[in-house]
């Protein structure tokens, strides 16, 4: 069955461009260098599976004309992947059916306290909510009829999950790969992987730490993500080796 993923938002937490920033990224026309904050669609058959519920997931959702979403994987709590999460209801109403989100558990237990209104018995009184089912994830497990691997990696002091669907492997957010996460992601096909830019950032990986991973893991196909203002889609794009490339909304990948 083909494994199709959608870049829904290649940005940063800001987006750019940023707001009141006259940089030549911010106020560049390449639509390459417009970018939505980080997420990603997963396809193959009917469904339809999103990678974090981003600030912008309403823009993104009208853009690729998405009308259904069948589960959610969340990598980690930080407003930019998880604040439209209330965008989650259009789906519901358009499905009927309460949607599943997945995530290791400091990860739901911080949507449970910060989302009391979705979660809460105390509010199921309310018609118009996003109707959700809280999923921990801590191994590998089968989410309609392929398996979804869960990586476990660092954001700085904090842990945050990738997640490797066959030969691709998703990894947002992060500045170190332990060990046994490396061993997780050998033979990729395809690896998208968070290179916010040149410069040094305490917890991201910068395009070149983001390259070297890479090329331990020796993957195929690199794709980085999470880019700041700082990258510029034609500028920079010259600077990465053959098999690198950087994300942009709307890129497609399948596999």
């Amino acid at each position: 069955m083909t494994l199709s993923l959608t870049i829904l938002g290649s940005g940063t937490s800001t987006g750019v461009p940023v707001i009141g920033c006259d940089c030549p990224v911010c106020a560049s026309i390449n639509p390459k260098n417009r970018r939505m904050r980080c997420s990603a669609l997963l396809a193959w058959g009917e469904y339809r599976i999103l990678i974090d519920t981003a600030t912008d997931l309403r823009q993104q959702a009208l853009t690729c004309n998405l009308r259904r979403v069948d589960a959610v994987l969340y990598t980690h709590s930080h407003a930019d992947h998880v604040h439209g999460i209330d965008d989650l209801r259009c789906f519901n109403a358009l499905s009927g059916r309460d949607i599943p989100v997945h995530g290791a558990s400091w990860m739901i237990e911080r949507l449970l306290t910060s989302f009391p209104y979705v979660f809460s018995d105390q509010y199921s009184s309310s018609s118009f909510r996003p109707k959700l089912t809280p999923v921990v994830v801590s191994e590998p497990f089968e989410l309609f009829g392929r398996q979804v691997q869960p990586i476990f990696l660092h954001h700085g002091c904090e842990e945050v999950v990738g997640y490797r669907v066959g030969t691709l492997a998703y990894l947002t957010d992060c500045n170190r790969i332990p060990v046994k996460a490396m061993e997780q992601l050998q033979h990729l096909d395809v690896l998208v992987i968070d290179g916010l830019r040149f410069r040094d950032h305490p917890t991201h990986f910068t395009i070149d730490q983001a390259i070297a991973v890479a090329e331990q893991l020796q993957a195929k196909r690199v794709i980085l993500t999470h880019l700041s203002h700082d990258v510029d889609y034609g500028r920079d794009s010259d600077k990465l080796p053959e098999h690198v490339e950087f994300a942009y909304d709307g890129l497609s990948v399948t596999l």
